[in-house]
């Protein structure tokens, strides 16, 4: 199937072993795709599901469900202090590849960016078409800029702690390293269910003393991702992959 052509679509959708397609949808199928009647390619809603379906006019007609695992055996939550510029389109892109699940971005002490509202449907139609190129079952949620300990709370709220990891990146000081922190290949999942990782990542000039604080009190373990310095739109994607090369089986 990866030589065929992939759409994401909502759930909504679907109807009757139907996909309905919106107009956009049409003109980047056949104009763009150059696809014709009776030429068949992949939707996905974007909550797990994909179907082969064939082009027939306006919609498009459901020829089977797909069965595809692509998803990591961990639920991974990344709290990402806003970087300067556009540098989060970007975080969100390569972090949706590497499989993370959620994204909460946060405005730290430190945040030089404070985003429109233009900015959250942006990283959300980013997520998708990451989704979408790089094979996911899921899209991603983005959530709606918040402080820090706004995030922090609403994060941990939502935790079976039982189940899950916390860490806060941080470059300065003597902590050890995530590589070393998360548990090995095999171990990520239990009888309570999927395991959950929550990693945080800070802004240009890292994060103050007391947003560390503030992270220990809510169970966060402070590590390093090594001894050099990282950009703020580094560090997210570096974070990803090795909680990736841990747990992927």
């Amino acid at each position: 199937m990866s030589q065929l052509q992939r759409i994401a679509i909502a759930p909504s959708q679907f109807q009757q072993g139907q996909i309905l397609l919106t107009k956009e949808q049409q003109h980047y199928l056949g104009r763009v795709l150059r696809l014709r009647e009776g030429d068949r390619f992949i939707a996905m809603d974007g909550k797990g599901k994909w179907w082969l379906s064939q082009l027939a006019g306006e919609q498009a007609r459901v020829l089977e469900a797909l069965l595809v695992e692509t998803e990591l055996p961990v639920s991974i939550t990344l709290i990402v202090a806003l970087p300067k510029g556009n540098g989060f389109d970007e975080v969100v892109r390569c972090c949706t590849e590497l499989g993370v699940t959620c994204i909460a971005p946060v405005l730290s002490d430190r945040t030089l960016l404070h985003p429109s509202p233009q900015k959250l449907e942006r990283w959300r139609r980013i997520a998708a078409e990451a989704a979408e190129q790089s094979e996911r079952s899921f899209v991603p949620t983005i959530l709606e800029p918040v402080t820090f300990n706004t995030g922090l709370s609403l994060v941990i709220s939502h935790l079976s702690f039982a189940n899950s990891q916390q860490y806060i990146c941080e470059a300065r000081g003597e902590f050890p390293h995530l590589k070393d922190c998360l548990q090995p290949k095999g171990q990520m999942t239990n009888d309570i269910g999927q395991e959950t990782i929550v990693i945080a990542t800070g802004p240009e000039g890292g994060w103050t003393t007391q947003e560390i604080e503030n992270a220990i009190a809510f169970g966060f373990e402070p590590v390093s991702l090594g001894r050099r310095i990282l950009r703020a739109v580094t560090a997210p994607v570096v974070a990803l992959s090795l909680i990736t090369a841990a747990c992927e089986v």
